[in-house]
């Protein structure tokens, strides 16, 4: 039976994991869009061999599912740490190495195979034309992109990398299996004790779509602004 009296107090409980799932997506957001951005111009650019890593990365990444990539990262990575930590002279024991850091660095990997598309689309769509104009008035490369080619990329990159961050608001969920407590983990929790799943759920629903609508909103006028810009 739907109890609407376990509503507020349900809602207070996983208000509590808020702060640390949006500071573990934006987290996984810049890196993510700073990695695939490096693999865009790879690509871009056609780099030899390192573009064919770039494109073995992201069929290995966009095909394993994300699950798997966590695990792989919470049994391999504290190892891998303490090997390299080891290299430099340093004494770090792996194992102590937080999960949330572990579940970071599994998402990131993901991520950055399908951000690396969405820079790539981006770059693409850049009108060679402004750069024969641009190279005729004087510029350098080093201006061309600053100046003309980066602020359109951006530009046109800000609705999917918009998307891209409500993605990885709902790959969190996912490191409920290595115990990071993130909204709908935490919704769980609560559930647990009271045993009111649907209320619970209810409010990481109402949460999520809260999220989701300032995420749009931030977007839309970051987009609009630069538009004028530009």
């Amino acid at each position: 039976m739907f109890d609407i009296d376990v509503l507020l107090p349900d809602l207070w409980d996983i208000l509590g994991a808020v702060p640390l799932t949006l500071a573990m997506a934006l987290a996984i957001f810049v890196f993510s869009t700073i990695i695939g951005s490096l693999f865009a111009m790879v690509e871009y650019r056609r780099i030899p061999v390192l573009r064919q890593l770039v494109v073995a990365y992201k069929v290995a990444f966009k095909g394993v599912p994300m699950v798997v990539v966590i695990f792989l990262a919470y049994y391999g990575l504290p190892s891998i740490l303490q090997f390299l930590t080891s290299l430099i002279g340093v004494d770090y024991n792996g194992h102590s190495t937080p999960n949330w850091v572990t579940l970071i660095v599994a998402l990131t990997a993901c991520v950055a195979a399908f951000q690396a598309e969405v820079v790539k689309g981006a770059l693409n769509s850049f009108d060679t034309g402004q750069a024969d104009a641009a190279y005729s008035l004087g510029y350098k490369k080093s201006q061309l992109f600053r100046r003309v080619m980066l602020p359109q990329v951006i530009v046109a990159a800000i609705p999917d990398l918009a998307n891209s961050f409500m993605v990885i608001m709902k790959a969190l969920s996912l490191g409920f299996a290595i115990e990071v407590v993130d909204i709908f983990a935490q919704s769980q929790l609560t559930a647990a004790l009271n045993f009111y799943y649907l209320e619970a759920f209810l409010v990481a629903v109402v949460i999520y779509m809260v999220i989701a609508y300032a995420v749009t909103q931030i977007a839309d006028r970051t987009e609009r602004a630069l538009r004028v810009r530009t």
